[in-house]
């Protein structure tokens, strides 16, 4: 929901004074004006939002609901417009802050303005206004494109995740008047990409079969990012430790072993099983790449023996692995539930070599405070839903 922001405060005063004068009074508008800001409110979804009284304009069960979540909404971006100039809660308007937005992920005006179906010069005066109240430049000319400053990331990040509550607000009111609005964007890491969400997607569909769900994969730094800014849901995967960083909180589902695999012709599969870590140090190995909770596993394991491979390939790629064990020596650190497909069908083998301390936490990364509708809601019940059949070995098949 993209409306004006204006209009947004004045629904929220009638909200809090139940009256078109009252509120016309707070907000220095007409009162025709305060009329006409929640007729266009309550035009896109086709509902009222208040019940006209002669007493008064009482709130209905849809308004309630949207006012929840713009109160949110400004309660994320109001302090960050306070912070840059004390005027900017009044004189910002939506259409600068989509430009914003704009100019700051596609880093060039043109670009930005091409995105966004307007004029080029149309984007920049909706910065050059935003720039003027503020008293100072929000981007930076360089030969790489128009840097965003700091104060021009702040407000950007602010208003991103703004505007992420006032959709979340339209998907609930879809949700009260029956209809099937919004998706679901889920990070899913290596681990949840092959064994998590599988399952629990198919589950979802069983009760919302229509609903979008879009997953995404990357580096981790470019999900959390993405996360933060609410261009993703939640993640999903192995957690960090420490948490990477304070606006982000981390919540364990289960702990998931890691565990030395090699394919099925390699030497070590004939002969006296190996009874440490030392005895196949020797071989190359393919690991997790530098960073990632499982490497990190591997390097304190090989650290603590004093050990140092001589020959590793990092990826992440579960496929590149199982490829080279089949056709190389190679042995693979990989989790056991990520790997379990293969070990099943015989396409690789476990060496039970003993390994302290190699299990990590699995959980989901939520932005802090971040409030789910109820799609979402119901999406991380069948997550937990799989990890509970999982734990007591009962899994049933959706539908």
């Amino acid at each position: 929901m993209r409306a004006n922001l204006r209009h947004l405060r004045a629904f929220l005063a009638v909200v809090d004074h139940g009256s078109i004068t009252r509120t016309a009074e707070i907000c220095h508008v007409s009162q025709p004006a305060v009329t006409q800001a929640i007729r266009k409110l309550e035009r896109e979804p086709e509902t009222e939002l208040f019940q006209r009284r002669a007493q008064g304009l009482f709130v209905t069960e849809p308004g309630t609901v949207l006012a929840r979540r713009v109160r949110r909404a400004f309660g994320l971006l109001d302090p960050t417009l306070s912070e840059l100039a004390p005027r900017l809660r009044i004189t910002a308007t939506t259409a600068q802050l989509v430009a914003l937005v704009a100019v700051t992920e596609a880093e060039n005006f043109t670009l930005a303005a091409r995105r966004l179906g307007l004029a080029q010069p149309t984007v920049h005066r909706a910065i050059t206004g935003l720039e003027r109240e503020i008293g100072r430049a929000l981007f930076e000319r360089t030969p790489h494109g128009m840097i965003a400053t700091r104060a021009a990331e702040m407000l950007t990040r602010a208003t991103q995740v703004a505007f992420v509550e006032l959709d979340q607000g339209e998907a609930e009111l879809g949700e009260l008047l029956g209809r099937e609005v919004g998706r679901l964007v889920i990070g899913g890491m290596p681990l949840s990409r092959s064994y998590i969400l599988p399952r629990a997607i198919a589950r979802f569909r069983v009760r919302r079969p229509k609903l979008p769900i879009k997953v995404l994969d990357g580096p981790y730094e470019d999900m959390l990012t993405s996360l933060r800014r609410g261009e993703i849901d939640f993640l999903v995967g192995a957690l960090r430790n420490p948490a990477p960083i304070g606006d982000v909180v981390q919540r364990p589902l289960f702990e998931d072993e890691l565990i030395i695999v090699c394919g099925k012709d390699h030497p070590l599969r004939r002969g006296t099983p190996p009874a440490s870590v030392a005895d196949i140090a020797g071989f190359p190995w393919v690991v997790a790449a530098e960073g990632t909770p499982t490497r990190q596993v591997f390097t304190r394991l090989v650290e603590t023996q004093g050990l140092a491979p001589r020959s590793l390939i990092e990826t992440g790629s579960m496929v590149l692995m199982r490829e080279l064990l089949q056709v190389s020596d190679h042995l693979g650190f990989i989790s056991r539930l990520q790997i379990e497909p293969d070990l099943d069908l015989g396409a690789v083998h476990e060496l039970a070599v003993p390994l302290p301390d190699t299990f990590r936490p699995i959980g989901l990364t939520l932005r802090d405070g971040w409030s789910p509708t109820r799609a979402q809601q119901e999406f991380l019940d069948e997550l937990e839903a799989v990890v509970e059949a999982a734990r007591t070995g009962e899994e049933r098949r959706a539908g």
